[in-house]
């Protein structure tokens, strides 16, 4: 048996574990990492590179049909579904190396590429060596949560982790759950020609704001996605080829299941009582500084710390431990300026409070504006107008944003910035955006804020004909 002493034992080769590992051994720290899998995690090789790779393959056959607004005769898109699939593989092989055993090695990294497991509170053990460390970081994220449904170990169904490397198009894709994962890869598929029948025990997109998701939920209806809501499955069964999906509003009948209900964070092989490590379900139980609240020496990151289950939270986390692990300076996460985007056509993103919460918080207090992206000239020109996006205020400054429509990822990225900083919506009013670009709306909408302060108000026009009768 080997030994090993370090500074810092990373478990956990995802985002969260290689930006820790990235910046402390950089920085001096003495660095052990252990993964037992893939490095780079669940977002390179199943999640977030994937499904942006086969959605942009999805797009571009979508294009093609679409053509004749713009004076493009319209097309039908000869779709190679192994192909888009290798074009999926061409981009995580491409990324990869980013993330990669020899990347982290060259900067001084101890990589042990096996399972970590605690043996005591001071020690883990990965294969034939154990390392002892004066701080343990856990980011071993989750995986895809499938629930113990009847039936559905008799049939074949795939989740994130596996649907990447299906090569034959699905005749029919019944996919359980109306979440980010689910509504993104129904529509990869029906623009890729499949047909595609969503079953959601709630409400499609149920963490996000209604008026949003209707939007949403619209345009994939429209592209011929049927989506069924508060209609839990509740048994599965299978005849040959076909896999039909039972539940109190009718049975549904396709060729493939996607299951994509939900998370679960990774946690089974740790041996955390081992290692006095308390946790639950939701993830290991942390304060607000990421430490483990029953052991001192250990800290958690990503989705294994129990919050939001987004990559960019697991390198939020990272630069929040770093300062602590690195510096001994006092550092604590915080959630309320976390944006987060789904990836369908229109976009869907959410900075914040939505305005439902934000009413229930602040009440009278709250001031929501809006703007209506068919005021938009650059989405005009390209004949995507349809969105919205709305913001909501407290004395001033944004406590949420939401947004619907075309680069709505990208544009939330603004709100995140005046959140994080805590900025006023004039900060965004002053700011000079060229025209004609898509941005424009956040600026519209920070305008819409002071257009009543300054149009609607007889005090303003009171000044300003003062003004007028004595200026030379």
């Amino acid at each position: 048996m080997n030994r090993i002493k370090t500074d810092l034992c990373i478990i956990g080769g995802g985002s969260g574990g290689l930006s820790v590992a990235a910046g402390a051994v950089q920085m001096g720290a003495t660095v052990v990492l252990i993964e037992g899998h893939k490095m780079g995690g669940d977002c390179l090789n199943y999640g977030c590179v994937p499904s942006k790779a086969l959605i942009a393959s999805a797009k571009q056959a979508h294009a093609m049909s679409h053509g004749a607004k713009y004076g493009v005769a319209d097309a039908v898109a000869s779709v190679d579904y192994a192909a888009a699939k290798d074009h999926v593989h061409d981009v995580i092989a491409t990324i990869a190396p980013l993330d990669s055993v020899e990347r982290f090695e060259g900067l001084g990294v101890t990589v042990i590429e096996e399972f970590g497991r605690f043996i005591s509170e001071t020690e883990v053990q990965a294969g034939d060596t154990i390392i002892e460390a004066r701080r343990f970081v856990i980011a071993t994220g989750s995986g895809p949560f499938v629930p113990p449904i009847e039936g559905l170990d008799t049939v074949r169904h795939y989740t994130n982790e596996d649907i990447f490397d299906l090569r034959i198009k699905p005749d029919h894709l019944i996919v359980i759950g109306g979440g980010p994962i689910g509504m993104e890869m129904a529509q990869a598929h029906v623009r890729l020609g499949s047909k595609v029948t969503v079953i959601e025990g709630a409400k499609a997109f149920g963490k996000d704001d209604p008026e949003m998701a209707a939007i949403v939920i619209e345009n994939l209806k429209a592209e011929g996605i049927v989506i069924v809501e508060e209609a839990q499955a509740n048994k599965f069964s299978g005849n040959g080829d076909l896999i039909t999906v039972h539940t109190p509003k009718g049975d549904f009948t396709g060729t493939h299941l996607l299951m994509a209900v939900g998370r679960k964070v990774n946690i089974e092989k740790l041996d955390l009582e081992k290692g006095g490590v308390a946790f639950t379900r939701g993830g290991i139980k942390v304060g607000g500084n990421l430490r483990s609240v029953s052991n001192r020496k250990v800290y958690a990151a990503g989705d294994v710390a129990g919050g939001l289950h987004f990559t960019h939270v697991a390198g939020y986390h990272a630069g929040v431990l770093i300062r602590s692990l690195l510096f001994g300076l006092p550092s604590k996460q915080k959630t309320s300026h976390i944006p987060w985007a789904t990836y369908t056509d229109p976009e869907l993103a959410q900075v914040g409070l939505t305005e439902a919460q934000a009413r229930d918080k602040h009440g009278d207090r709250l001031e929501v504006v809006r703007f209506d992206m068919h005021h938009n000239d650059r989405l005009i020109a390209e004949r995507k107008n349809k969105g919205l996006i709305k913001v909501m205020v407290v004395k001033g400054r944004p406590v949420g944003a939401s947004i619907v429509g075309p680069m709505a990822g990208e544009l939330i990225g603004m709100w995140a910035m005046a959140m994080a900083n805590n900025l006023k919506m004039s900060a965004v009013a002053n700011t000079v955006l060229p025209y004609p670009t898509v941005s424009e709306v956040n600026k519209r909408v920070a305008g819409a804020y002071f257009s009543p302060r300054l149009f609607e108000s007889d005090m303003v026009k009171r000044v300003v004909r003062f003004v007028q009768r004595w200026l030379p």
